[in-house]
């Protein structure tokens, strides 16, 4: 799917309003690790799309690196990083490649955003994705997941998400997004983008990825697997407690002993 929707991914999101919500709940969780550590954080982003996140850290003062698996992602970043003035270290490798491409112990925080850790969609792909995070924190460090909420997701089956919009001066987008539940339990997610030049007729495009949903008690179980201890869940990007009914996102924090 991503390296189709590369061109398009900053249009779907509306960064301007995603940071200002996201951000002050992440610089809090920054702030909480420096008080205990004593120092300022080395910050890693996996999964950083096109590098939005990262840029903001940098922005916000802090040493950060970045890494996508795809390439395509990696020249965004690159790109929104030269526009907005900011040097940030990016790397195309995916996840559970960290420490490969990073070395170990590097890191007092790794951030792994927007419901990245489904998309690997073997058990033994996400054991091993948690270690090689693990393996790149230095000890005393934190990971950071923001995972849909598939506690709720499953239960519901709800298929659609609120539709997302795009305008500039010629061309307008619409993006609708949707599940489909496969007997196997996994999740194909699909994104149609809808396209038109000023009056001219809409034109469509699918992309599709598969998803493993990934239920709270899972995750912290595999995260206490793995080696992290000091296991949090929370309900949102705001900080409040999670509930598998009816929050949104599963935010989940830990540590390297």
């Amino acid at each position: 799917m991503y390296e189709k929707f590369s061109d398009d991914y900053d249009r779907f999101v509306n960064w301007k309003n995603r940071l200002a919500y996201e951000m002050p709940f992440i610089e809090k969780q920054i702030r909480l690790l420096q008080n205990i550590l004593q120092r300022p954080l080395d910050i890693l982003d996996t999964a950083c799309g096109t590098g939005m996140h990262a840029i903001a850290l940098v922005k916000a003062g802090h040493r950060v690196s970045a890494a996508d698996l795809f390439p395509e992602m990696i020249e965004k970043s690159q790109q929104n990083a030269h526009n907005a003035g900011v040097q940030v270290r990016f790397e195309s490798a995916g996840l559970g490649e960290m420490a490969k491409t990073f070395g170990g112990n590097q890191f007092d925080l790794l951030l792994c955003l927007g419901n990245s850790l489904p998309h690997l969609t073997k058990e033994d792909e996400l054991n091993a994705s948690l270690e090689d995070f693990l393996s790149v924190l230095r000890p005393g460090g934190m990971v950071f997941i923001q995972n849909r909420n598939f506690d709720a997701v499953m239960h519901q089956q709800e298929r659609w998400m609120e539709p997302q919009t795009y305008q500039s001066e010629a061309s307008e987008w619409i993006f609708q997004r949707f599940y489909d539940f496969l007997p196997n339990g996994q999740i194909r997610f699909n994104i149609v983008t809808l396209k038109r030049n000023n009056d001219s007729d809409w034109q469509s495009v699918v992309n599709t990825t598969l998803l493993r949903p990934q239920i709270s008690s899972e995750l912290e179980h595999q995260l206490v697997q793995a080696g992290f201890r000091e296991v949090h869940a929370y309900g949102s990007m705001q900080g409040e407690p999670f509930s598998p009914e009816s929050s949104g996102n599963l935010i989940i924090t830990a540590t390297k002993v």
